[in-house]
């Protein structure tokens, strides 16, 4: 079974290769696995820092880089370490590259009005 890192890898390694309505359709499979991938360390994250009290999600938060304040909701800090750690997986990065490459092209996911 492949895992959610090693379809996004394989997905950045083929869009070079790939042309507008192929390239979208590899961008709309990665964001998907990008989001999906997202979701499950957000729910580890949650499971790991979840019960720590909100002055200790804080200071998790800022020596991660993250910004937060006192006025900081709980969620928002488990979001924020979620994303801090999302951004540096391999999944994370081969979809960065893959976008990145792909608005190079003038492929995008948002459309144009």
């Amino acid at each position: 079974m492949m895992t959610t890192t090693q379809r996004l890898l394989d997905l950045a390694a083929a869009a070079p290769a790939s042309h507008d309505a192929d390239l979208l359709l590899l961008l709309r499979e990665a964001s998907e696995l990008y989001q999906q991938g997202f979701q499950e360390l957000r729910q580890g994250i949650e499971a790991r820092f979840g019960a720590l009290p909100t002055a200790d999600l804080l200071a998790a938060a800022a020596a991660a880089g993250m910004p937060g304040d006192e006025s900081s909701e709980r969620t928002e800090l488990l979001l924020l370490l979620t994303l801090a750690e999302w951004e540096l997986t391999p999944a994370a990065m081969a979809y960065s590259q893959l976008a990145e490459g792909a608005a190079r092209r003038g492929v995008c996911l948002i459309p144009e009005v």
